[in-house]
């Protein structure tokens, strides 16, 4: 078992078993918080993979892992929301594949807290929360985000929220739109050139145990009364921003 996990490139026998378990966690943070889990999981695996392997890599457990966050919560998803994301996401998709290696990373950071503060703090607005036209930005921009960044849930997830009656409804049309996104980007790295074949064992525990973390998060979720879920949202949301200001700010030449 240790050889079969030591055999991953890149990685040690001790960080295959560490991913496996923070994975797991994401998915319970990412279910039963609503959001999360990816930024959780991107910031450890950074310090794991270099970056030529590391958004591919990513990409693919995301992917794995909201599929089946979306099948636990499908009863829930709001379908009338899917088709302008959807068709966004697709452009977006068209349209970063062809500059998505030329954005400094530490200037988005910034950029993205700040933004990302915002939109959770910021005043719902008076009219109608949904819009064909906002919904067809956010899959646009939420797909040429995760291109750079790996994971752009925190970015549509207020705005998505926002345009949901409940918890149960925002949780699985955010994990929908995820998993559109994540499986848009697999075929535009492996057109680039990137392959993740050697990494198999680990994309597929990593996503069995994230599987297992998003069936305890659903339980959390069923017990959790709707203002603590909406307190723990915004509170994770602003933690998560501040981390990508604070990385944006001391990785990047701003002199």
């Amino acid at each position: 078992m240790i050889e079969w996990m030591g055999s991953v490139p890149d990685i040690t026998a001790t960080n295959f078993l560490l991913l496996s378990v923070l994975s797991c966690i994401s998915g319970a943070m990412g279910v039963g918080a609503g959001l999360g889990g990816g930024v959780l999981l991107l910031a450890f695996m950074t310090t794991v993979f270099p970056p030529t392997i590391l958004i591919p890599l990513h990409g693919a457990v995301l992917l794995g892992t909201n599929v089946g966050r979306a099948i636990l919560m499908f009863k829930h998803i709001r379908k009338d929301l899917l088709p302008a994301f959807s068709i966004g996401a697709l452009l977006g998709a068209i349209f970063g594949a062809n500059i998505v290696v030329n954005l400094p990373t530490a200037i988005l950071q910034v950029v993205l807290g700040i933004f990302i503060l915002y939109a959770c703090w910021a005043p719902a607005p008076k009219s109608s929360a949904y819009s064909y036209p906002k919904f067809l930005g956010l899959g646009f921009g939420g797909t040429i985000l995760a291109l750079f960044i790996g994971s752009s849930g925190v970015v549509i997830a207020p705005y998505v929220q926002k345009a949901c009656n409940d918890r149960y409804e925002f949780v699985a049309i955010q994990y929908s739109f995820m998993t559109l996104i994540h499986g848009l980007k697999i075929p535009i790295f492996g057109f680039l050139g990137f392959t993740l074949v050697e990494y198999i064992p680990l994309i597929s525990v990593m996503i069995l145990t994230a599987f297992l973390g998003s069936y305890l998060g659903r339980m959390l979720l069923k017990i959790m009364p709707e203002n603590i879920f909406r307190i723990i949202f915004r509170v994770t949301l602003s933690t998560l921003a501040l981390r990508l200001l604070y990385t944006g700010v001391k990785n990047g030449n701003w002199l």
